[in-house]
């Protein structure tokens, strides 16, 4: 049985890359989809697709709408979400892509370091799983193939 997991997280290191290394490892039948990680493509996708905006505001309006719609198209697509918060950024999107999937009854895995315990209690609360590491996110994934 092979599944779809979404990664939602940061896009400023290369987490997605050290997670799916390790999932090939492990042998997991797993296929991974994610936010656009190409940090300037998503901000200009906007104007990419429908041309100059008027002002800063239209431009992160038209930016938003089209890679939110690309967002929700795959957390629907996606049997499961990981959802990996950070210390060193901010993580709205995180947040966001993870209260999508858990409204969409998307089996969610949250990880998120032990200083972030308070800041995401309701979230790790209405997630299935909470964890502190990818490596432990794997072994979850692991655990439905035995």
């Amino acid at each position: 049985m092979k599944l779809t997991v979404y990664l939602a997280g940061q896009i400023h290191d290369d987490w997605r890359e050290q997670l799916k290394a390790k999932a090939k490892e492990k042998e997991l039948p797993l296929t991974f989809v994610a936010p656009q990680t190409n940090h300037d493509r998503s901000d200009d996708i906007g104007e990419a697709i429908l041309g100059k905006q008027p002002g800063n505001v239209y431009r992160d309006d038209a930016a938003s709408a089209i890679n939110n719609f690309r967002t929700e198209v795959l957390l629907q697509k996606a049997d499961i979400v990981i959802a990996l918060f950070g210390e060193k950024y901010k993580q709205w999107n995180t947040a966001m892509d993870a209260s999508a999937a858990i409204t969409m009854n998307k089996p969610t895995i949250v990880v998120r370091p032990e200083s972030l315990i308070h800041p995401l209690k309701e979230l790790s609360n209405k997630a299935n799983v909470t964890v502190e590491t990818i490596d432990q996110a794997l072994d979850v994934l692991s655990y439905i193939y035995e």
